[in-house]
């Protein structure tokens, strides 16, 4: 008999699918502090959350039965991961059972801003008939940006076409054929700031996101603009959103998330042009119900049968002696997906992954999984590993193709990555050193000899004299120490490539200048 705890409070039809499955045991104890917690927690096998339980490293180490920890929703900000994981604990989510829910909310935020619906409340309640100062506008017809195209932005997308809306979308990682399946434009960060009518942001919290909507980007849109925000809360710069609201930067502007929940003495609060509602995103029933059975559906059938859907720290089942072979060149694969990504300027919607010589006795999936890992890794707010990397490359659209060969290619092994993506192919080529000591030997078709390891700048640039000398006086003068520096072979239009180390990140003012260069065609930074 297996044994599951339920420690949150989930929907009854969730409890009733576990207590329907043989050979299942269902106890229920919501509100337990950590101490309780530790006490029981020996006796199950699985354990059902919602956001209030905290999965401590303590937790986790009185869990001796534990199998499974199982997340009803998407966020596991409150599960140790590399403690499940030390524990052999699979941590496993419903990352898409709310998403109709959240979608949903952002159209509901945009009919309500557009026909003043609080306000109106409001004013009928005090006994006011105000026709005439309620005028609304109609969405028919008006451009619906969406920042962030995963799965609730596609929905968000349907949606708004099914209502008359032109849509654009931004996503750097998500390919033209999703676009178009969901009816959607795609262009980039500026056009879609400028045309929105209505912007509705639908990306994961992370340092790149992070106030990814500022005082610039504001200062950008129409001021006849409005903002939605119903993803993560740090995603828009409060203070220069008041700024905005305040100035007439933009119309009008509706949260259901914010930097600090709840958002206490907000100085938005003092505007009459912006809406609230408590992080509702997933709250309705449906989503409440949906969250609640599948991770009940997902917790009974990894007991059952082993199979770990949405499982987010499970690694590829590959025997001892074949991962003793595979590790070394997963690892090197890893960081060339890390460094592939960067490379890109577009959406990659094919990875090509090609073994030559004693690479090839590597088991090729687990190979190619860690380099979907080092591709999507830094893109995703749920963690992305080698369990759920194919599932998400295959929702951005990225197919996988692969190879192998014995033959050599002037190395004893080789590892070669292509991003093919819509008019261009980037690649980056590696080996390893006495087996361990990994080398990127080609990027995209320039022969150069690189360490792949902390922050790198790389250029591609016209071979002249002076180019190297300019490129490093401007570091210098931003106190930027140079620590290694290749420079690869021109190729047949005169154009070479360097890649220099240096000791942190550059600015964002001093990439642009290195950028400026007449000289240098394109400045990437790259930390792995």
């Amino acid at each position: 008999m297996k044994k599951i705890l339920v420690s949150d409070k989930l929907a009854d039809d969730g409890i009733n699918f576990l207590n329907e499955q043989s050979g299942i045991q269902v106890h229920i104890q919501v509100g337990m502090n950590e101490d309780e917690l530790c006490e029981i927690i020996g006796d199950y096998d699985a354990l059902l959350i919602r956001s209030d339980t905290k999965v401590t490293k303590r937790v986790l180490q009185a869990a001796t039965n534990l199998k499974v920890v199982g997340r009803a929703g998407i966020g596991v900000d409150n599960v140790d991961i590399p403690a499940a994981t030390e524990q052999g604990v699979i941590v496993m989510n419903t990352p898409d059972a709310n998403a109709t829910t959240t979608a949903e909310l952002a159209i509901a935020h945009m009919f309500s801003l557009s026909r003043n619906i609080p306000v109106a409340s409001q004013s009928v309640r005090a006994g006011k008939w105000e026709r005439s100062k309620l005028v609304g506008v109609e969405i028919t017809h008006k451009t619906f940006a969406i920042l962030g195209f995963g799965t609730i932005g596609r929905l968000a997308a349907k949606r708004a076409v099914g209502l008359g809306m032109r849509v654009i979308a931004y996503d750097p990682f998500v390919t033209a054929e999703i676009f178009k399946e969901c009816g959607a434009e795609p262009v980039d960060l500026d056009v879609l700031l400028k045309q929105a009518d209505y912007l509705t942001l639908h990306c994961p919290l992370m340092d790149k996101t992070r106030g990814i909507i500022g005082a610039e980007q504001l200062k950008a849109m129409k001021k006849s603009a409005m903002l939605i925000n119903c993803a993560r809360g740090g995603l828009v710069d409060e203070k220069a959103l008041y700024d905005a609201l305040k100035n007439g930067d933009i119309a009008k502007a509706a949260l259901d998330v914010y930097e600090q929940e709840p958002p206490k003495d907000s100085p938005l609060f003092e505007l009459d042009n912006i809406e609230f509602t408590p992080h509702l995103g997933a709250s309705t029933r449906e989503a409440q119900v949906a969250v609640s059975v599948e991770i009940a559906r997902q917790a009974v059938t990894y007991l059952q049968t082993g199979e770990a859907i949405n499982a987010l720290n499970l690694s590829t089942k590959i025997s001892a002696e074949q991962l003793k072979k595979s590790r070394p060149f997963m690892m090197l694969a890893g960081v060339m997906g890390k460094m592939l990504v960067n490379l890109a300027d577009q959406p990659i919607e094919k990875l090509e992954v090609s073994l030559f010589g004693k690479a090839a006795d590597a088991e090729i999936r687990a190979v190619s999984v860690e380099a979907l890992v080092g591709m999507l890794g830094d893109l995703f707010e749920t963690p992305v590993n080698s369990v759920n990397a194919e599932n998400i490359a295959k929702k951005q659209g990225i197919s996988l193709v692969e190879s192998k060969t014995e033959e050599t290619q002037g190395y004893l092994s080789l590892v070669k990555l292509a991003g093919v993506c819509a008019n261009k192919t980037v690649s980056v080529v590696g080996t390893l050193l006495g087996d361990h000591h990994p080398r990127i030997v080609n990027v995209n078709q320039f022969e150069i000899e690189v360490i792949p390891e902390g922050t790198m700048l790389v250029t591609e640039h016209n071979d002249k004299p002076g180019v190297i000398s300019a490129i490093s006086s401007i570091l210098g003068e931003s106190n930027i120490n140079i620590s290694r520096m290749q420079v690869g072979m021109p190729d047949s239009n005169d154009k070479a490539m360097a890649v220099i180390s240096v000791s942190s990140p550059l600015p964002a003012n001093i990439l642009e200048k290195v950028t400026e260069l007449s000289f240098v065609n394109c400045a990437i930074q790259i930390n792995l």
